[in-house]
């Protein structure tokens, strides 16, 4: 929902620190597997009951997945740097709710809930790229993509705040994993319809 406004705001910094990182040599895939890592430590140390920890490398992770579109921009963006990008952001989805789950038997439902909420808005997400691509549909609203971003309620914004209050409010994990659940229940639905427009 926040994506393609926040884009204008924060773009301009990442692709100053995606330059100077290809300049040396650093690759956006490198980024990309870096921000994956970050991401799995992430569910590791929520797991083990250290959720501040995991907060700073949530942050990590999702700063080094702004840099790698930033450092693709910079050199020479690929299709299967578009593929490691979605495959490494989908790591970091689910072990942030799955250290959860393993944190405190009470949080397990709805570590599994959020998770499957997480798939069914992916499996929409890409659906939609899929049928968009074959219609020869493209959108700039997130930045150059490697394929169709559809918008939705629940995006990488959103998300990322729902991580950050996990962390910052652990015992709240399950009512914040029931709200944003349902928010990507929403999202699901919101793309379903405009698809059904769309797609004929």
């Amino acid at each position: 929902m926040f994506d393609a406004r926040l884009r204008p705001l924060i773009n301009p910094a990442l692709d100053r620190m995606g330059a100077a990182l290809a300049r040396r040599g650093v690759s956006a895939n490198q980024v990309s597997v870096a921000g994956a890592a970050f991401g799995a430590l992430a569910g590791l140390a929520i797991g083990l009951g250290e959720p501040l920890a995991g907060l700073a490398l949530v942050l990590a992770s999702r700063l080094l997945d702004g840099l790698d579109g930033a450092i693709a921009r910079a050199s020479q963006p690929t299709d299967f740097g578009g593929y490691l990008d979605i495959i490494c952001d989908y790591v970091f989805y689910l072990a942030v709710p799955l250290g959860f789950g393993f944190a405190a038997p009470a949080n397990l439902p709805f570590a599994l809930l959020l998770v499957a909420a997480f798939t069914l808005t992916a499996v929409s997400f890409l659906a939609y790229a899929t049928l968009a691509a074959k219609q020869g549909l493209e959108t700039r609203a997130h930045g150059p993509k490697s394929f169709f971003y559809s918008t939705g309620l629940a995006e990488g914004a959103e998300t990322i705040l729902a991580f950050v209050l996990m962390c910052l409010w652990p015992t709240a994990f399950a009512q914040i994993a029931a709200i944003f659940a349902g928010l990507c229940l929403l999202t699901v639905i919101q793309r379903s319809v405009i698809a059904r427009r769309v797609f004929r």
